[in-house]
């Protein structure tokens, strides 16, 4: 049985509050209908590691609007790649409304329930892309043109070795890594003086933060 968005809007409200979060009672809401939208999509397909009884909302909301306050004053665009059920990239842009999100999915059945969620949720300014990375690094007009890259479990020097050309300068790449999650080097080509790390609430998360250098 799907759980009920407005019971997880207030649990999410909660959880964020302990947080010190204060969103718009309507953001709460929309968050609790994308985490319903995750439940009962997922009894179809492997989304995310949300269960019947709502575990992981910590990891799939709380974090990423955590990780939100890591985004610079006066960025417009986001990148998420490997997106998959849509977190963190769908809270944080619930969270960061004036943010120009694409969310970038190898999968088809995954990028399906993204552009099911986007109209759902009714998100303006977002694209999901039904592709690697890679291919989309081809395209004209894709270099310097982010201000931040979200990626979740990939390793920090693979992420900004990959991904810096999208980047602009002063653009900032954010990497979740979990709890007891390893293989994240300080020492990435061209970023690891702007690179820093913060916990991410009660989870024992971790986001590591890498600035390209120049100016945003």
């Amino acid at each position: 049985m799907t759980p009920d968005r407005e019971r997880l809007a207030e649990r999410l409200r909660t959880l964020g509050e302990r947080e010190g979060l204060a969103l718009e009672g309507e953001r709460w809401k929309r968050l609790g209908q994308y985490v319903a939208l995750l439940s009962r999509w997922g009894e179809r397909m492997n989304l995310t590691s949300l269960d019947r009884g709502g575990r992981g909302l910590g990891r799939l909301v709380i974090e990423p609007l955590l990780a939100a306050r890591h985004v610079p004053p006066g960025a417009a665009a986001m990148l998420d790649v490997g997106s998959g059920g849509g977190s963190p990239a769908i809270p944080m842009k619930i969270g960061r409304p004036e943010l120009l999100l694409r969310m970038v999915e190898s999968r088809a059945r995954k990028a399906a329930f993204l552009r099911h969620a986007v109209r759902e949720l009714e998100l303006s300014g977002v694209e999901v892309e039904n592709c690697r990375y890679e291919a989309l690094a081809e395209r004209p007009g894709m270099r310097d043109s982010q201000d931040v890259i979200t990626v979740r479990g990939v390793r920090v020097d693979d992420a900004v070795g990959g991904l810096r050309g999208f980047l602009k300068p002063g653009g900032r790449v954010l990497a979740f890594r979990s709890a007891g999650q390893s293989g994240f080097a300080s020492d990435a080509e061209g970023a690891s003086a702007g690179e820093t790390r913060v916990a991410l609430g009660e989870t024992g998360s971790e986001l590591v933060v890498v600035r390209k250098p120049g100016p945003l």
